[in-house]
């Protein structure tokens, strides 16, 4: 498994690691970083006039002066502009060392049209804004519209949150080694690392094991050994029953998103709760979903009662109003009530709580949270967009010394779910800390109802039993994919039908690991 991403001090953790078990050594380490660098600019850039290596005084300038040597090596062109020394002794001036280049000044750095920059400054090592003459090394290359290659990450991007203070390098690829960071996924670091090409330096999966990592990018190898195949003698029920509940007649329309969703994504039985004056609007509507009204908290259990679905969706098109979020607490509370006491604690029901809940609930978030934590509470998935996350967890949104992932965490672990904090870079985590970064977000499913949509998805797969983090996890990859395939032209109707030819495919591999 490669899709752990590494914090830059697991990274160090990792090399460290590395060469305390052997046979390579620190310089080692670096000179096949260097080499895996020296290979994709010698593959990719045949027509470049020159190269001008930035190198730092850290390992990554380590790396860099190895890339120098290469290139010059190989006939290339090659200039080196160093910001500092390497320590004496380090790796860092043994690879100097073993360069033939002598170094010029960074401040005195200059490049022609049509020559290309190895940024090999700092990468993820940088804990400061990047200023003076990496500063306008930056300014330079920017101005000169020169193609970048950065080593690792690009300089002034954060490799644990993504961030940037001040300026960054834009590069056209970057090489990292070993797993990614966090930093390459979130925005607006991914914005600046263009291709990310992940290199094999020697760092065994076996030392990555021992560093017990909990953050993750969502690829499908997180879950799809989870992702439910239906029985040989499955029927509609053994498929999991979704219920999802409807807006007034003016707002059924994002119910009945949800509830295709739902549908496509494998739940053998899917029903909208209607309110009784919007029963007509959704009848008309609605064909392969089941309708019941259940406009009433007892008409709401009755339907519990009689039916014992999985998963619930409740939020979209409710409207923003506080008697919504009084109601999804009474829910919460009956569900938990129902769990302790009846047949239907068998039935792992789970719950998303999406778009109107959310804001519903933010005038008294400390009773869903208390509500959240109480013995047999339904699982539940809460799906806030930043503005709706902002609202609900207001000090945790406004401590601007916390990553997205960390608030994700953060959110996650006071309201015992599990969250999904949507945006290009969606985030999902889990209470225990668990936590995967998306990476295939497309800015087509940037329109109305995609995000209904996605909870549908969410509680489809909560409703054959998939784990909550895994199913979470697998309907922002999905919901992704399908924008991503579909591309141009992409309204939230087109998502569910969207679905099928990636679902297919994800089931041909899925059996084909088996």
């Amino acid at each position: 498994m490669s899709n752990e991403l590494l914090s830059p001090a697991e990274m160090s953790e990792a090399d460290r690691l590395t060469i305390a078990a052997g046979p390579a050594d620190g310089i080692g380490l670096m000179r096949r970083a260097g080499e895996a660098v020296a290979a994709e600019i010698l593959k990719r850039y045949h027509a470049a006039t020159h190269v001008h290596v930035l190198c730092g005084p850290g390992n990554n300038g380590g790396d860099g002066y190895v890339v120098a040597r290469i290139l010059a090596a190989s006939g290339v062109g090659t200039t080196i502009w160093s910001s500092g020394a390497p320590r004496p002794e380090s790796d860092t001036a043994l690879a100097a060392a073993e360069c033939p280049i002598k170094p010029r000044p960074l401040s005195g750095f200059d490049a022609e049209p049509g020559s290309i920059v190895v940024d090999a400054l700092y990468g993820a090592g940088l804990s400061k804004p990047l200023s003076g003459d990496a500063g306008k090394a930056v300014d330079t290359v920017t101005a000169l519209h020169l193609p970048v290659v950065a080593v690792d990450l690009p300089s002034g991007v954060s490799g644990t949150s993504g961030d940037i203070s001040g300026r960054a390098f834009r590069a056209e690829v970057t090489i990292t080694f070993a797993r990614k960071k966090p930093g390459h996924l979130l925005l607006p670091g991914r914005g600046q690392c263009g291709e990310i090409v992940l290199a094999d330096i020697g760092i065994a999966d076996g030392i990555i094991a021992q560093l017990a990592v909990s953050t993750f990018e969502n690829v499908p190898d997180l879950w799809l050994g989870d992702l439910p195949v239906p029985a040989l003698d499955a029927h509609k029920y053994k498929r999991g029953h979704v219920g999802v509940f409807s807006g007034g007649p003016s707002a059924t329309g994002a119910a009945r998103l949800s509830a295709l969703a739902a549908a496509r994504s494998g739940a053998g039985a899917v029903t909208v709760l209607s309110p009784g004056n919007a029963m007509q609007v959704n009848a008309a509507h609605l064909t392969s979903i089941m309708l019941r009204e259940a406009g009433s908290l007892e008409e709401v259990q009755e339907f519990l009662a009689a039916r014992h679905p999985e998963a619930l969706v409740f939020g979209p098109g409710l409207g923003p109003k506080p008697e919504v979020g009084d109601f999804a607490l009474q829910l919460i509370k009956a569900l938990t009530a129902e769990a302790r006491t009846s047949a239907a604690a068998s039935h792992a029901l789970a719950m998303v709580l999406d778009a109107d809940a959310i804001t519903s609930l933010a005038h008294q978030p400390q009773a869903l949270f208390e509500a959240a934590r109480q013995p047999n509470a339904p699982a539940l998935a809460v799906t806030p967009h930043e503005g709706e996350f902002g609202r609900l967890f207001a000090d945790i949104a406004g401590d601007k010394t916390l990553s997205k992932l960390d608030r994700a965490r953060a959110a996650a672990a006071r309201a015992n779910a599990v969250i999904v904090y949507k945006g290009a870079d969606t985030v999902i985590a889990a209470p225990n800390g668990r936590a995967a970064i998306n990476s295939n977000g497309a800015p087509w499913l940037a329109t109305a109802g995609s995000g209904d949509v996605l909870s549908g998805i969410i509680a489809g797969l909560l409703a054959q039993g998939m784990p909550a983090f895994e199913a979470a996890c697998a309907a922002v990859w999905l919901h992704a994919e399908a924008g991503s395939r579909f591309g141009p032209g992409l309204i939230a109707e087109d998502l569910p039908l969207a679905l099928v030819p990636v679902l297919r495919e994800l089931f041909d591999a899925r059996m084909a690991g088996q």
